[in-house]
């Protein structure tokens, strides 16, 4: 019945201590179930809402975002839970990349809607709109294809070359040790955090301009409350990926296989940001709850 931990250890073949291993499985799956919950409600969510506004496509961009990065989000728990990889090498880069898109995807989709949203405030509260549903599928397609349609499959083709141990999976990181991918990852984890910083010093001039504006009935102002989801999509953009792209810069700078469990586990935390829109929209789900008549 009881597996003991030298035998357990033995059939580890993961690279991983077994404390990360672990730790690892736990993190993949409350993301899997907390994410799948937060695909459902903000999809029941919208469907409530009739205007095709730039920030419900956003949105929708976002659910789908994270919509397939949950579907390989199981292939990750049965290689931590099993210790081993038995579906393939390439199918192991196509599961250790969806992380990295999902990243960067929803990093994109955030600073769409941020930045939206900021346009909102300067056309004194005027919604923008999408005025054909033509138009919002085009602007959509058009963020995917460049991500799915170019930057995916090169990266795909150029991933995981070192790696050859078909048995071992997410372990990926010795392409780092090459001078032009050091400095392509350098570029990406200061751009990344750049424009966080950029929107952030953004957000705080709006939050200045309500407090000038309205004073102390400031809390009783919708103007204030749409600042303050402003907040959380950039709460969420700070605590999800500027640590990763934080410690990226030092794991490139000082690589050492030894720090690769850790940025495993950074790796993971960004994929807490599935859980945005129950955080995002919190009030209005339990509107929804409460309409549907579920409590």
């Amino acid at each position: 019945m009881f597996v003991s931990v030298g035998s357990s250890s033995m059939n580890n073949t993961t690279g991983l201590p077994e404390d990360f291993r672990i730790a690892l499985l736990v993190l993949y799956i409350f993301i899997f179930l907390a994410g799948t919950l937060n695909v459902l409600l903000m999809s029941c969510m919208l469907q409530v809402q009739s205007r095709l506004s730039f920030t419900k496509v956003s949105v929708i961009n976002l659910i789908a975002v994270h919509a397939i990065f949950l579907l390989t989000v199981p292939f990750r728990i049965y290689y931590y839970a099993s210790g081993t990889w038995a579906l393939g090498i390439d199918f192991c880069k196509i599961v250790s990349l969806m992380i990295h898109a999902h990243m960067y995807l929803a990093f994109i989709f955030y600073a769409i809607l941020l930045i939206v949203r900021f346009l909102e405030n300067c056309e004194l509260q005027h919604t923008l709109e999408f005025h054909r549903l033509l138009h919002a599928l085009t602007a959509s397609a058009t963020v995917w294809l460049v991500i799915f349609g170019s930057v995916f499959p090169a990266t795909l083709a150029n991933y995981g070359t070192l790696q050859n141990d078909s048995t071992h999976c997410f372990h990926f990181n010795n392409e780092i040790t090459i001078p032009a991918v050091k400095t392509f990852n350098y570029i990406i984890c200061i751009l990344v955090i750049l424009i966080w910083c950029v929107l952030a010093s953004f957000q705080v001039y709006f939050l200045l301009y309500v407090f000038k504006t309205f004073g102390k009935s400031i809390y009783h102002r919708q103007e204030f409350w749409a600042q303050m989801k402003n907040v959380v999509f950039l709460s969420v953009m700070f605590f999800c990926f500027v640590p990763y792209q934080g410690f990226r810069i030092y794991f490139v700078s000082q690589f050492d296989m030894k720090n690769n469990n850790i940025n495993e586990v950074f790796l993971a935390v960004t994929a807490f940001s599935c859980f945005d829109m129950i955080v995002f929209a919190g009030r209005d789900i339990c509107k929804l709850i409460h309409f549907k008549g579920l409590f």
